[in-house]
């Protein structure tokens, strides 16, 4: 069965928070008030946001502004621990519908005004996994994007 949820953002930002932060401790790393601000900028996106454009809105809110590497590590982070994703063909990132839960993500995008909306699409990927398996090919990870034009802006046409 497939199942379609909007990037975490839809959901409560202060329960993604909390979730964040006991998925941190369970894993034994901190998520330090950089890292837990990156996720709120995410959470808070109405469309998968750019490194810089991430930088760009902290910049705005501290004296002491952060350096490209420190926001691309920010986002590392987040994406080690499952609360992000990366949409390599926006170059952009999101926060995850499924916090934690270390599955292999894919995005429905809008060509026209670059939503994107994950899909949890369990038997996708069983397929994908049977099917590399019997190429031996080991699987370890994979982001599917479809791209097309969302209902909204379907109906805005």
């Amino acid at each position: 069965m497939t199942e379609t949820h909007l990037s975490c953002s839809s959901g409560n930002p202060k329960d993604a928070l909390a979730e964040a932060a006991r998925i941190s401790e369970e894993n034994g790393v901190r998520l330090t008030p950089l890292r837990k601000r990156v996720l709120e900028l995410l959470l808070a996106a109405k469309s998968p946001a750019k490194a810089y454009d991430l930088l760009e809105q902290l910049s705005k809110e501290d004296t002491t502004p952060a350096k490209p590497p420190t926001i691309y590590r920010a986002l590392d982070f987040l994406l080690q621990q499952g609360l992000a994703h990366k949409i390599e063909s926006l170059n952009a990132y999101v926060a995850c519908g499924h916090r934690g839960h270390g599955h292999a993500a894919a995005f429905l995008i809008c060509e026209r005004c670059e939503s994107a909306k994950e899909m949890h699409a369990e038997s996708t990927f069983s397929a994908l996994k049977q099917e590399t398996q019997d190429m031996s090919f080991k699987f370890l990870n994979a982001v599917i994007e479809v791209r097309g034009i969302c209902e909204k802006c379907q109906i805005s046409v």
